[in-house]
């Protein structure tokens, strides 16, 4: 009879136990979801409910391939934009409890919104899926994207038919391109490699194979020592110009309130990064640096009235002539040339 008793009551403490554990996983799982959409910033602290800190020993959180048991949101930890974690907590009863949640860090400064007027436009070949735009006094160079129409061009800024013309073999599917001294390097999307031309001629110099890292390749820019990539995520890669395979550094993108993924064409200039997004009317200004979005150009007037109707006819090209702005997009029949107010 005495051993029913304390089978039983070993039975009513691991119900206990179990139902405990139970409302401590329900407790951060709650925390979590309201913390997610409101956001944290760089310094803030993550304050677990009292039901979680009064019944634990400790607790960990697992980023990536790193573990802290600091709770500070701390940018050597986390970066800009979701962060997808593992809490892990150790009760005081010795039970280990793990749980997933995202963690969204995002820019304390509110980005501002630019204002802006267009004062000029220059004609653009409308066949042309524009992927890749970049502008050298008057010449342009743009790369045109899309399986067997892929090419590299070089023309006169107000004049559409180009001077020389960098056919693609069918296969490839050509993306961002950029300048660097003599060299234009050119990404391609799903395959892989990336190009490296001669700028007078187009000719072909060499190819190299794309960092692990980026899955697809998206836009690419040069900051005067770095190829700066994207790839459609929320991250800026910074490549090794003379070796361009290897990857300097990663920055993840962010604003006030919002995580901007599909990061797509971009242009470096007096030290930001612009970058469009995909499928949506706007122009970001980045700091290269800390990945915070500072500023916006909304251009959504010159979305609709250029893109036909048809939603992949998307804004995807900035360059800059001089001080001023060059925009364009896919299959636009003009570049718009925009000074900033």
């Amino acid at each position: 009879m005495k051993r029913n008793i304390t089978v039983g009551f070993a039975t009513v403490l691991l119900l206990a136990s179990c139902s405990n554990n139970e409302k401590m996983l329900d407790s951060l799982a709650d925390y979590n979801n309201s913390k997610e959409k409101k956001g944290y910033h760089f310094g803030d602290k993550i304050e677990l409910p009292k039901e979680i800190t009064e019944n634990t020993e400790s607790i960990a959180v697992s980023f990536r391939d790193k573990e802290t048991t600091d709770l500070t949101i701390d940018p050597k930890f986390f970066t800009l934009g979701d962060n997808n974690v593992i809490f892990t907590i150790k009760t005081k009863g010795g039970e280990v409890l793990n749980q997933d949640a995202t963690i969204n860090v995002f820019s304390k400064i509110p980005e501002q919104n630019i204002p802006y007027k267009i004062v000029a436009d220059y004609p653009h070949n409308p066949k042309n899926f524009i992927e890749g735009f970049v502008v050298e006094g008057n010449t342009v160079y743009e790369s045109d994207g899309m399986n067997n129409a892929s090419q590299l061009i070089k023309y006169t800024l107000g004049s559409s038919a180009p001077t020389i013309v960098a056919k693609q073999p069918a296969k490839i599917f050509s993306e961002g391109c950029t300048i660097v001294g003599d060299k234009i390097y050119q990404l391609t999307y799903q395959n892989k490699i990336g190009f490296i031309y001669d700028k007078n001629t187009l000719k072909k110099i060499s190819e190299f194979p794309l960092p692990n890292i980026i899955g697809e390749g998206w836009g690419l820019t040069y900051d005067g020592k770095n190829l700066i990539a994207t790839d459609g995520s929320k991250n800026l890669y910074f490549l090794d110009v003379n070796n361009p395979s290897k990857v300097v550094k990663t920055v993840c993108v962010a604003g006030n309130t919002t995580i901007y993924d599909q990061l797509n064409e971009l242009e470096y200039h007096n030290g930001f990064i612009y970058s469009n997004v995909w499928h949506k009317p706007v122009i970001l200004k980045i700091n290269p640096v800390t990945g915070e979005v500072v500023g916006k150009f909304d251009f959504t007037q010159l979305t609709k009235e250029n893109n036909g109707g048809d939603s992949e006819h998307v804004l995807n090209g900035i360059a800059f002539k001089g001080d001023n702005m060059l925009v364009t997009g896919k299959n636009w029949s003009k570049i718009y040339e925009v000074a900033f107010k």
